[in-house]
């Protein structure tokens, strides 16, 4: 009985994970931005320039989050949890393992988040000016940091 009292609980607590989209743990990864004009994040070719993670820190992230590097670290993307295109940085404080096949919120559906929030600043650049988007940048910034599945649903979508 002990035996199957252990195995529910274990099977249980893996089905709740599973359930909940994994999110950054706000005490190893709380975000960190760039003091970069919102001008040049938005350049063509700004984020693969700003690109720096080597596979040393890569493997760090996986070491804080799991104890040691998954049996298949391809499964998992170490994303910026504020992206570069959004002013997020390199910093080891800004990294998470983000699953690719969690559902329903993974690193492709984070994609589209960024890359939706990107187009509103720049869209705000071009129609507002440099201190409207800087500030809008700021406040996206933030949200994604505190929770970005709540951002997801505010500005792409109520659904995956």
């Amino acid at each position: 009985m002990r035996a199957f009292l252990t195995s529910f609980f274990c099977i249980s607590t893996l089905w709740l994970r599973a359930a909940d989209p994994l999110r950054p743990d706000p005490q190893l990864t709380p975000g960190v931005v760039t003091n970069v004009p919102v001008e040049q994040i938005l350049a063509p070719g700004y984020a693969k320039q700003a690109r720096h993670v080597t596979a040393a820190t890569k493997r760090q992230v996986f070491i804080e989050y799991f104890g040691r590097v998954p049996g298949q670290p391809g499964q998992y993307e170490i994303d910026h949890l504020i992206s570069l295109e959004l002013g997020g940085s390199n910093d080891i404080k800004n990294l998470w393992p983000q699953n690719y096949l969690s559902l329903p919120y993974n690193a492709h559906i984070k994609d589209k988040l960024e890359n939706h929030a990107a187009a509103l600043v720049r869209n705000e650049l071009k129609l507002h000016g440099h201190d409207a988007a800087t500030a809008l940048l700021g406040q996206i910034q933030h949200e994604i940091a505190t929770d970005w599945v709540a951002a997801y649903h505010k500005y792409v979508s109520s659904h995956p």
